[in-house]
């Protein structure tokens, strides 16, 4: 308990006044300095303990790879007598090169794994994901015997959480078809996949089934539901289950919000933030992102400076993506000098969204100027707006402010040089749906 607590010291108190310790209390109590980092007491007592179970050795190792001590995590893997590397000691360990995305250490200990169990399979699955190379997931996954339900979720999530979401559906479905049944873990992906997709048929289609096969109506699950219907558009349905939810989390008002906002309904994203503050929730740095893009898409320029000025309360440092906020805001709103003077006084250097932002200012009016002035103040910071690796986007919207600003052979000359170049204004793509 004081060791989940965060409080090992205590912990180690009682574990010192105990009468009589066995192997279980050594292993909690080495658990415990894992567990919050102090891998040296860790370590100290590892050697103290009377005789070692599996058990001992694989806290060790993982508490070595929590602290992304791989070489140190290995060395005891390899120390570990073979009679005691159990199913548990091969899994931590390969756990520990696949959470730090080592994928080629994870496969090599993988492949030589005696007999492999579902979570070293999804672990495996889920590296592969997060290092971007779905393919391989899969292929990994083509070769367990008989996938259950842990596999499929992390198929289904690492789908959905990397951008592929009508794989996630497909898989999703195949699952299902495979005579396994769904829980809540994978509805929540399923309904993340339907929000990419801005999908409503899909959604209304999945939540029917989400009613249908009673899966239990979690946190994870509800907020799912509001922020699947608030990108897919019908933010009424969002916010009827937003609003009989007993209990919210930071994510589902960060969504409830972020649906306003992005509709246009600032004043309502607005007053939804003050509610949530009055309920005691706390907003985070993604609250905050959220509420100062309402204010910039309202024209709230002094609400916004207002509630960029309270970052600090809630304990929060300001980051580049805030200034991004702030610079837009003075944009949208005719303040350029105001905008500039924002990335000026930066405390780091501003990238080239920042600067983009206050491009587009220049473009909506048509101050030719101010632009010029960007793109070398970006080039003197060395955040280049104009660079050969540059999306075309850039390129267009500085022609089209020199074109507005009746500065032909300035924007002729833009034009050439993305010919040259080879960079080309990317079309316009839409999504059709086809269903879950």
């Amino acid at each position: 308990m004081y060791s989940k607590c965060g409080k090992p010291t205590l912990a180690r108190k009682v574990f010192d006044e105990m009468p009589v310790r066995n192997l279980v209390t050594y292993n909690s109590m080495i658990g415990g300095y894992c567990l919050n980092g102090d891998l040296v007491s860790a370590s100290a007592l590892f050697s103290l303990a009377p005789g070692r179970t599996p058990v001992t050795w694989a806290v060790m190792i993982e508490g070595y790879a929590g602290i992304g001590n791989l070489t140190a995590a290995r060395e005891v893997f390899d120390s570990t007598p073979p009679w005691m590397r159990t199913v548990v000691t091969w899994t931590v360990m390969i756990h520990g090169y696949t959470e730090n995305t080592m994928m080629v250490s994870a496969r090599e200990l993988f492949e030589e794994m005696p007999v492999k169990n579902a979570y070293v399979w999804s672990s495996m699955i889920t590296g592969y994901f997060k290092r971007g190379d779905a393919g391989e997931a899969r292929s990994l996954f083509n070769r367990i015997p008989t996938p259950n339900l842990i596999n499929w979720n992390a198929l289904i999530a690492g789908y959905a959480k990397f951008g592929f979401c009508e794989e996630s559906l497909r898989a999703f479905r195949r699952m299902q078809e495979f005579g396994v049944e769904p829980d809540e873990f994978t509805v929540s992906s399923a309904l993340s996949a339907c929000a990419q997709l801005g999908a409503l048929d899909s959604a209304r289609e999945l939540h029917e089934f989400i009613r249908t096969k009673k899966i239990k109506m979690n946190t994870f699950v509800l907020n799912g539901l509001v922020d699947m219907y608030a990108k897919c558009g019908d933010l009424e349905k969002a916010r009827r289950i937003f609003d009989a939810m007993i209990t919210r989390n930071d994510s589902c008002w960060n969504s409830m919000i972020s649906a306003f906002s992005s509709h246009g309904r600032s004043e309502e994203a607005l007053e939804l933030f003050s509610r949530m503050k009055a309920s005691g929730a706390k907003p985070n740095s993604i609250t905050f992102l959220v509420v100062l893009s309402s204010c910039t898409h309202g024209g709230f320029v002094e609400e916004g400076l207002r509630i960029f000025g309270s970052l600090q309360e809630y304990g929060l440092k300001a980051e580049v993506e805030h200034y991004g906020c702030l610079v837009d805001l003075f944009g949208r709103a005719g303040r350029l000098a105001d905008a500039y003077n924002v990335i000026k006084m930066m405390p780091m250097k501003p990238n080239e969204v920042v600067w983009g932002a206050l491009l587009g200012a220049c473009r909506i009016y048509s101050d030719a100027k101010m632009a010029d002035q960007v793109v070398y103040e970006a080039n003197q910071t060395r955040r280049r707006v104009i660079s050969v690796n540059d999306d075309d986007a850039d390129y267009v919207l500085l022609s089209n402010i020199y074109t507005a600003s009746e500065k032909w052979e300035k924007a002729e000359k833009i034009r050439k040089w993305m010919e040259e170049n080879g960079v080309r204004k990317a079309p316009g793509s839409s999504l059709i749906g086809l269903g879950i």
